[in-house]
């Protein structure tokens, strides 16, 4: 009966049951077929390679890889999200030349209910065209980690209901559009690592739904609008900019803000100690100065905290207070003194949501603290000294009158009274004559200054890499700072002629080891007399951005004048020292079994090449017609190019005060500068290709004309007997071609001819992923693929799209 009762009770709810199972939702095959053609537009990447079209994507309410890379999800017989990851994150190489960014955004167009697109790792290339606004329905929208380039299109603006537009990693490019504003939606904006420059536009503050802002690692520069109208602002992180000076107007809400590595300076505004809800704050690597405001480390939201590398001044103590969220300060390289925060000192609470706050303090004039380890510290004096450097600036109208004496009168106040900086300015003006009077009666000496008096101690370059995150710190190359002169005396045993690696006529280069066994270079240069303070601060600044995985980097520097009329005398430069030769003694000198191999000798030109870019357009103002030869290019103990020796504009002002003449035109002005090293690149890549060493324009002139014969031909013999035949077995032909291709091209005798370094690069990072390919024994990539097509030559979107794609 139990059983006939339970069965009878089945068969009345089995109804009810099936009601509740999800049918198999069939897709529309307009929307199939959009997929698929999504996939072959792609190239078939692994990721979509169950993709077929027996695939049901909708099954269940959506369709998932195993990897979940690559899944739709549906709403009816629509798709309503689309996600595609390549497996290759921001390090993808681009698709081939037949890649239509155009066609692939007609075919997505065709999906009119899509509201999540994600398409990040792909290697998609191309200007975002403006038909992304027939996508009506997006909401939001990830597209990282791409070669995407051009402005954004202005119709991103008419896409009424986005919510969300990441295109961090691309190569987006131009200033930020005026038209911002007009999304009503846009919550979260996220730019980070790309070309853009140029002022952010004011129509910034009418976004009124925005909560995050990022445009991080660009070429932004000027003043940043006012941001106080934000209500729902919570995240902004403008680092690696040119930004400044002013501190922006935020609103309270915010609880992020990280404007590292930019142009601020002054104070930090005393409204920051009221932002209640602040837990991320890092201003470190501007141009602060200034009391540090000491209420920042006791707010009841902060977590993490960073001032490091400005010009802040103050007297801590041990009985300040500290917010109980507190995990991490950086206090270093700064001017303050007195003692850390007990607070910062803790040890590690037996209670678990209570931990030691991570520290780091060094390199300011703090005392040590019984339970804390501050680093290394300068005397008192010298932050004493330099805060009446830097709070004692002369004005426009009287820098004629004592901006010569500003350096003396700082040295010797600070030196005869300890507590000057504690003194009203009217007692420095009244000892001022007096001392003015003594250092008369005393023959000159030198100063060595730590550093500038308009300028922070340390500067931190653009450490931004196309289509690469790693940072400069992880690759082992320290901040850049400012030296003592007894430091680099210690260095180099007092300049001893064994250090000495060469001399030219701006000075001499030594060799030298820094105290904690960090191998460097010294430059030294003469200086005219008649350089200005204002001048030099100009030059270090430019020097301090000098910092690049693929540049002999620059470290710090180091001067020192005259103290009775404050001209600089000598001036040096420290850079980092690479040991493993330059590049000729692994192409063309090297013995057998210490030639680099084919794929070696493609990866090392591309870091050249991205060293050229950076040099171009990662600083500004940019660094052109740097004379690049072979020999100039160093390897690291990781066989990681280096470009060793490049146009620093102090070295072209230095030659012409002495009579060398000089450039005509200023570093960032050479007429078609940025072709002559696109041309000299070229004749470093022709002795990469055939391993024969080139001396001379005549050598050149010639295998220019051998690689042209072997290319118009189309013949792979031709072709392989101009490669370097210690590779020559282990190169395929159309990595080969292609790298002989645009060799050719950066040779054109016409500067308007040659390609961009962009160009360059593009053709090189395909080289490379045809002879990974043929390596794998991957046919597929042998039989129809060929060189992509570089920014120039790609024809911008048109009204006109393929058959296919119309």
């Amino acid at each position: 009966m139990a059983r006939r009762s339970c069965g009878h009770s089945l068969l009345i709810l089995l109804p009810l049951l099936l009601a509740m199972v999800p049918e198999s939702t069939q897709l529309q095959s307009s929307q199939t077929w959009s997929l698929l053609k999504i996939q072959q537009l792609l190239n078939y990447p692994p990721v979509l390679s169950t993709w077929a079209n027996h695939t049901d994507f909708c099954y269940g309410g959506d369709y998932k890889t195993a990897s979940a890379s690559a899944f739709v999800e549906c709403y009816g017989d629509s798709v309503t999200q689309l996600h595609i990851i390549g497996p290759g994150g921001a390090g993808a190489p681009p698709l081939p030349k037949t890649f239509s960014i155009d066609a692939f955004f007609t075919t997505l167009s065709r999906l009119p209910d899509l509201r999540v697109l994600t398409l990040t790792g792909l290697g998609l290339w191309g200007p975002l065209p403006g038909k992304v606004s027939r996508l009506a329905s997006l909401e939001i929208v990830n597209i990282s980690g791409n070669y995407l380039y051009g402005q954004l299109p202005e119709g991103l603006s008419r896409l009424g209901n986005l919510q969300t537009f990441i295109a961090d990693d691309n190569m987006l490019s131009g200033e930020l559009p005026g038209w911002l504003g007009k999304p009503p939606s846009l919550a979260v904006l996220s730019l980070r690592n790309n070309s853009l420059q140029g002022p952010l536009p004011e129509s910034v503050r009418d976004m009124g739904s925005l909560r995050s802002l990022t445009l991080a690692s660009n070429n932004l520069s000027g003043a940043v609008p006012d941001l106080s109208a934000l209500k729902n602002l919570q995240v902004i992180d403008l680092a690696n900019n040119s930004l400044g000076p002013a501190f922006p107007r935020l609103g309270r809400k915010v609880a992020s803000v990280v404007l590292s590595g930019n142009r601020f300076s002054d104070g930090l505004p005393g409204e920051l100690s009221s932002f209640y809800l602040l837990e991320h704050l890092d201003v470190s690597r501007n141009r602060f100065v200034g009391p540090f405001p000491p209420t920042l480390l006791a707010l009841p939201s902060i977590e993490y905290l960073s001032i490091a590398g400005n010009h802040f001044t103050g007297l801590l103590a041990a009985n300040m207070s500290c917010g109980e969220n507190l995990r991490f300060v950086d206090v270093s390289s700064n001017l303050l003194t007195g003692s850390l925060p007990s607070c910062l000192t803790r040890a590690p609470s037996s209670k678990p949501d209570e931990s030691k706050v991570t520290l780091v303090a060094a390199s300011n004039c703090l005392s040590a603290t019984a339970g804390g380890d501050v680093g290394w510290q300068h005397p008192s004096l010298f932050c004493q000294n330099q805060a009446l450097a830097v709070g004692i600036v002369p004005d426009q109208a009287h820098s004629k009158k004592s901006g010569a004496k500003a350096g003396l009168v700082a040295g010797i106040v600070a030196g005869a009274l300890a507590g000057a900086v504690l003194v009203g300015v009217a007692v420095f003006l009244a000892v001022r004559k007096v001392t003015m009077r003594r250092a008369k009666a005393r023959p000159p000496r030198r100063l060595v200054e730590h550093a500038s008096s308009a300028y922070p101690s340390q500067f931190f370059a653009d450490a931004r890499y196309i289509s690469q995150t790693v940072k400069l710190g992880a690759l082992g190359i320290p901040a850049y700072r400012s030296f003592s002169l007894v430091e680099l005396e210690a260095a180099t045993n007092n300049f001893e002629v064994s250090c000495l690696l060469g001399q030219d006529a701006h000075g001499q280069m030594y060799r030298g080891t820094l105290s904690n066994g960090t191998p460097v270079t010294i430059r030294t240069l003469r200086v005219k007399r008649s350089q200005t303070s204002q001048s030099f601060n100009r030059h270090i600044e430019m020097i301090s951005k000098l910092r690049h995985r693929h540049l002999v980097s620059a470290l710090g520097h180091c001067f020192e004048y005259n103290l009775d009329d404050s001209t600089v005398t000598q001036l040096y430069l420290v850079f980092e020292y690479v040991q493993n030769g330059n590049l000729r003694s692994r192409i063309s000198q090297g013995t057998e079994g210490r030639k680099l191999p084919w794929v070696q000798r493609i990866s090392t030109a591309i870091g050249v090449a991205k060293g050229i870019q950076f040099l171009h357009g990662g600083i500004m103002p940019g660094l052109f017609a740097n004379n690049l030869k072979i020999t100039n290019i160093l390897l690291d103990q990781n066989l990681v190019a280096k470009i060793g020796s490049y146009n620093i504009p102090i070295l072209a002002e230095t030659a012409k005060s002495e009579g060398g003449g000089g450039s005509k035109h200023p570093s960032d002005r050479v007429p078609n500068g940025d072709k002559m090293d696109i041309y000299d690149f070229g004749v470093i890549l022709l002795e990469v290709v055939t391993g024969r060493p080139i001396t001379s324009i005549h050598e050149v002139e010639i295998m220019r004309e051998q690689l042209q014969s072997a290319l118009t031909l189309e013949s792979p013999a031709r072709r392989r007997l101009l490669v370097d035949p210690s590779v020559g077995r282990a190169c395929s032909d159309e990595s080969a071609r292609t790298v002989m291709e645009i060799c050719l091209r950066c040779l054109a005798k016409e500067a308007a001819q040659r390609p961009s370094v962009e160009d360059v690069l593009w053709n090189l990072q395909f080289a490379a992923q045809v002879q990974d390919d043929w390596r794998a024994g991957d046919s597929r990539s042998q039989s129809s693929e060929e060189s992509p097509l570089s920014p120039s030559q790609i024809p911008r979107a048109s009204n006109t799209a393929p058959a296919d794609a119309a």
